[in-house]
């Protein structure tokens, strides 16, 4: 066989190998920032079907956020249905959608429902719902304290494609729990109030987010605020860019590329909101999941545009 020029020169030989796996590290270490995530995810946050079908009984709560009806036509055995996102809040100088935080009254609501602090708590969805209110379960129960909370990876759909048994009609009461008012440990860490982001607005290392439709960005009010636009300074990434079009989470690869695009870093922290904390609160698991320290804002855009001496952008 005829030799080629590099076996006739052992060091240009050594010389291109060097060069071609320097070419390929370079490759990867270009590509590695678009491909992975740049935090560490918190993957008990997602729970997948398999992993609840394996949980003891005795260890954990299964909460269905859907519609009455939804839950009639079908649920997964043994679940409770946990009632409308509204029905824990109030209306607070004029503002609606905000947390109750009686921590009697919480312990009361959720001690029907066999809640326990000790339990893992698996929220139940609807993929399709407009407004993810699991989302908003989700963060009710971190601010409430609750140490293990999980979202159910494509609901009862998806409990059903792993071999889930379906159970129909208005299932079974649960055994209240002796869950107290002590047991009631508001996070501080998870919420942002109106005079908390106002003194910060300026603060480089703080994200605002704003997870509402790209038309209520820019001044559309379809749900009765009193002004329209939004938080200067704030970024819009409507929630569901987060999600596939069957409601499924986005991959993590996927999700890290879309935040690096708006200019968002590790380390920052995020503030999400919308018209009353719902729709952000989705985005908030999805901040969550991704490793982020983040705050949701409840009283969010019916807050913000009641009161005239705060600013508002519509740009």
């Amino acid at each position: 066989m005829k030799p080629d020029l590099t076996s006739r020169h052992p060091d240009l030989s050594r010389k291109i190998r060097a060069l071609i796996c320097y070419g390929l590290w370079a490759i990867v270490a270009l590509l590695a920032p678009l491909s992975a995530p740049s935090q560490a995810l918190e993957k008990d946050l997602l729970m997948r079907p398999e992993t609840l079908a394996n949980l003891p009984e005795n260890q954990r709560v299964i909460l269905d956020t859907r519609s009455s009806f939804r839950y009639l036509l079908g649920h997964i055995p043994g679940s409770q249905r946990i009632g409308h996102w509204s029905d824990f809040t109030h209306t607070v100088n004029e503002v609606s959608g905000i947390l109750i935080e009686d921590k009697a009254w919480v312990a009361a609501q959720l001690g029907a429902l066999g809640i326990e602090r000790d339990k893992t708590i698996v929220l139940v969805g609807d993929p399709a719902d407009p407004w993810r209110t699991d989302g908003r379960f989700f963060w009710m129960f971190l601010r409430f304290g609750f140490p293990r909370v999980a979202l159910l990876d494509g609901g009862v759909e998806g409990w059903k494609a792993a071999g889930g048994d379906i159970e129909r009609g208005s299932g079974g009461k649960a055994a209240a729990s002796r869950l107290s008012a002590q047991d009631i440990v508001l996070d501080d860490s998870v919420l942002a109030r109106q005079d908390w982001i106002r003194d910060r607005l300026a603060h480089a290392d703080l994200k605002i987010i704003d997870n509402r439709t790209r038309e209520e960005f820019k001044g559309a009010t379809p749900y009765g605020s009193p002004r329209g636009g939004h938080i200067p300074g704030a970024l819009s990434i409507p929630w569901q860019e987060f999600f596939t079009e069957e409601g499924r989470l986005k991959p993590p690869e996927t999700l890290a590329l879309l935040l690096k695009n708006q200019g968002i870093q590790p380390g920052q922290e995020i503030v999400v909101y919308c018209t009353g904390g719902v729709r952000s609160a989705m985005a908030f698991f999805v901040f969550r999941y991704l490793g982020y320290s983040v705050r949701n804002y409840d009283g969010s855009w019916w807050d913000w545009s009641r009161n005239p001496a705060l600013p508002v952008e519509n740009s």
